[in-house]
């Protein structure tokens, strides 16, 4: 595919090692919990899906993923189309083999949809590898919306009431009670922390809290973890004000004092004023704070972030995205050469 110049700062290497095993570089290795995150915005996709192994559990949280499916007027790119559709198959190649599936809450791109756009997880394409699986979920927001009607879907679809967990432990695992999506009264609605504890390593995934409730923090830092993996504040959007971002940096300079690793990423990294802010407080706090791509390893993809570049670099045919929604393109097509730089 073609080279395509990003900010002009600094080259990368787009290298999707999909279907690498998880504990295989960076931050993984001589971990006897392993966490692999398989999809959110510093890997190119929206979401926050992660697989958490420990010796006799394969805890899959969120499998979902979506691409933003208009951001500044257009849809997503060839690029991360490809991109998503491997996050994808990762998916459901995690599902088939995971004893464990965790929803945090019931956004688009954290679950399989029965009513997916071609850039999501479609939930039929999963049936049979959940059928069996033991299920530990978020109850629905009331009053009942299309988004928490999502609940009662993916029940039917698997043929049983899906148990609700918030508020409770069961073996390694411990659900917070619910906490707010961002901002309290947003009307996002809630989500459910999950603490995964095996022998001294403890792992948080704290879903899309974005850093902006004090409660929330105060919870993950009772449960006195190691690695935190959390949404960040999304900046890219207009609404959010002076005060929320304050709050976030205050969040996160709470966690960093107790916490070995945290991995913000998210709604964060659905911009490159994202980018600079989680550097910049690496920076200046001296502390680990770090994107899911570093911790896995990996080159930043904020494919998101870059679309329109993405556009003026790599055009689109007309009527692309009709024909890839219609089954007319072979997206392994665009599968970027090992040595394809961002410069």
């Amino acid at each position: 595919m073609k080279r395509l110049p990003v900010e002009g700062r600094y080259e990368i290497l787009i290298n999707i090692p999909y279907d690498a095993p998880p504990c295989r570089r960076g931050d993984l290795l001589e971990k006897i919990m392993r966490i692999e995150i398989i999809g959110t915005e510093s890997l190119g996709v929206r979401g926050l899906c992660t697989v958490v192994t420990t010796d006799d559990r394969h805890i899959v949280i969120d499998p979902g993923v979506a691409l933003g499916y208009q951001r500044r007027g257009k849809r997503p790119h060839p690029l991360q189309v490809y991109v998503g559709s491997q996050v994808r198959r990762t998916i459901i190649a995690s599902l088939e083999t995971a004893t464990d599936i965790v929803i945090s809450h019931y956004h688009g791109d954290h679950i399989p949809l029965i009513d997916a756009n071609p850039y999501q997880l479609n939930a039929r394409s999963v049936i049979e590898a959940c059928r069996n699986t033991r299920f530990w979920c978020k109850s629905p927001d009331y009053p009942l919306n299309k988004i928490s009607m999502r609940y009662n879907d993916l029940s039917r679809t698997l043929g049983h009431t899906l148990p609700v967990v918030e508020g409770t432990v069961t073996g390694v695992m411990t659900f917070s009670k619910l906490q707010p999506h961002g901002v309290m009264g947003s009307g996002l609605g809630t989500v459910m922390m999950t603490r995964i504890a095996d022998g001294s390593d403890v792992f948080v995934h704290a879903s899309d809290i974005q850093l902006l409730d004090g409660g929330a923090v105060s919870q993950i830092l009772e449960w006195e973890p190691d690695t935190v993996l959390v949404s960040g504040p999304p900046l890219y959007l207009p609404r959010i004000t002076a005060d929320q971002k304050h709050e976030a940096l205050r969040n996160t300079q709470r966690l960093t004092q107790h916490v070995d690793t945290l991995i913000i990423d998210h709604h964060l990294l659905r911009s490159e004023e994202g980018c600079r802010w989680l550097d910049n407080l690496k920076a200046a706090s001296g502390h680990r704070i770090i994107c899911a791509a570093d911790y896995m390893g990996r080159e930043r993809l904020l494919l998101e972030a870059w679309r329109n570049r993405l556009y003026r670099e790599m055009p689109v045919p007309e009527g692309w995205h009709e024909a890839y929604a219609n089954g007319e393109i072979n997206i392994d097509d665009y599968q970027p050469d090992n040595d394809f730089p961002f410069s």
